[in-house]
């Protein structure tokens, strides 16, 4: 119970602390002097949002279409460099020319992006009058082109306004945005499903971003062929992201046992704590992780293998989209955010690179070992889906000391090295 108790002590001294993760925390758009509920201190209920979703083999070809659909004059479409000459690119622009949708081409998005490189994107969103946006990539181009959107349909805007308190000021998405259609290319980020945007914030050497449900895209096209050219790295590293916004959204603190609770619902967070739903999403994520995701990595040509892991990113999207993640992910962005030196494998990129999966799966054993104590029956459970113990082990949480090293690290040494 000792343990129980420290680990919740925690994870609220992180809710209530001025610098939250910036992805994944409770996020309230509350000033200096703002009513608290005074009814209750915890919550009581939970929300659930995300965009819509399109998922089948070669569906982008249905983009140009779907543009037509929203009446689109002038789209902005976003990609980086490396994808600008991949089918995935390839496919969704001939939907374009096909149904004579005019458009153009930003495709100098960073991997890893900073305020610079945001700022970039911004820049080129507002020399013209978008209608609609389109992003193909990873969680890096999706983000980018979120923010580019956001600041576009805001130009008297200071880039700190919307960004996360304390870097930023955290300011609510008051007007409309245009519709934002996402393509995402990696298994990973999820970044199709939910409203952040990330990015490094260069002078302070830390990463840091937006969150607020108005960037989320409007509809999000997953198309499981344009998995096929990633990388093994990188089929892994976004594995590692699917893996821990499951485990971490299916282990987070509940819903029920986050404070404040809001005095109106306007002030509801998106990432809420565990719940339910979130629940259902995030379980069904990790049976696909173990199923599929060694099989995506070893073999690039394993369309069932890639197609599956394309929807488990969707899933664990859904998941911590609502619920939140916790220490992986609070941990991963000084690990990040302070790498001079570091090349990636697989990531064909000018500048130094520890990519975003890789940074969060690092300290994940460390963090389930420690979070054990919380919920117990929670780990547990997680760690029979991957395969690492059996339900014998299962009867009595005093087993918990059995699992060492982590579920969690036996299920990855073979990927990591």
């Amino acid at each position: 119970m000792a343990g129980r108790d420290r680990v919740v002590h925690l994870l609220r001294q992180l809710e209530r602390a001025a610098c939250r993760c910036p992805a994944h925390s409770n996020t309230f758009h509350q000033g200096a002097g703002a009513a608290t509920c005074t009814v209750r201190k915890t919550d009581y209920a939970f929300e659930m949002a995300s965009s819509n979703i399109r998922y089948g083999e070669g569906v982008s070809r249905e983009i140009g279409m779907d543009l037509q659909n929203l009446g689109a004059r002038n789209v902005c479409l976003m990609t980086d460099r490396n994808l600008s000459h991949l089918p995935p690119v390839k496919a969704v622009l001939e939907s374009l020319s096909k149904n004579g949708v005019k458009y153009k081409v930003y495709d100098n998005v960073r991997v890893e992006p900073t305020d610079t490189s945001f700022k970039e994107a911004i820049s080129f969103a507002k020399k013209d009058s978008f209608d609609v946006f389109v992003a193909v990539g990873g969680g890096s181009v999706i983000d980018t082109c979120k923010a580019a959107n956001l600041y576009a349909c805001h130009p008297d805007a200071d880039f700190l306004d919307f960004v996360n308190a304390p870097i930023g000021k955290g300011k609510p998405v008051t007007g409309a945005l245009k519709p934002l259609i996402a393509v995402p290319t990696t298994a990973g980020t999820g970044s199709e499903t939910t409203g952040v945007a990330i990015f490094d914030y260069e002078p302070l050497k830390a990463k840091t971003g937006i969150a607020s449900r108005a960037i989320r895209p409007t509809l999000g096209i997953v198309d499981p062929t344009h998995t096929l050219s990633m990388p093994e790295r990188v089929t892994a590293n976004s594995g590692f992201d699917v893996l821990c916004h499951a485990l971490e959204s299916y282990t987070a603190l509940p819903y029920n046992q986050r404070s404040p609770c809001p005095p109106n619902p306007i002030n509801r967070p998106a990432y809420q704590g565990s719940n339910p739903i979130s629940d259902v999403w995030s379980r069904h994520a990790l049976n696909v992780v173990a199923k599929y995701m060694k099989r995506a990595v070893r073999d690039p040509e394993d369309l069932e293998a890639r197609s599956s892991m394309h929807l488990a990113s969707v899933f664990a999207g859904i998941g911590f989209g609502n619920a939140g993640v916790h220490l992986c992910h609070g941990m991963s962005y000084p690990i990040a955010g302070n790498v001079k030196t570091h090349s990636a494998m697989g990531y064909n990129v000018d500048h130094p690179l520890v990519p975003h999966g890789l940074s969060v799966v690092l300290t994940s054993p460390a963090v389930f070992n420690f979070t054990a104590p919380m919920c117990p029956e929670r780990h547990l459970d997680a760690a029979e889906i991957l395969g690492t113990c059996s339900p014998v082990h299962t009867f009595t949480c005093s087993h918990l000391h059995l699992f060492t090293p982590s579920p969690v690290y036996l299920f990855t040494q073979c990927l990591t090295t």
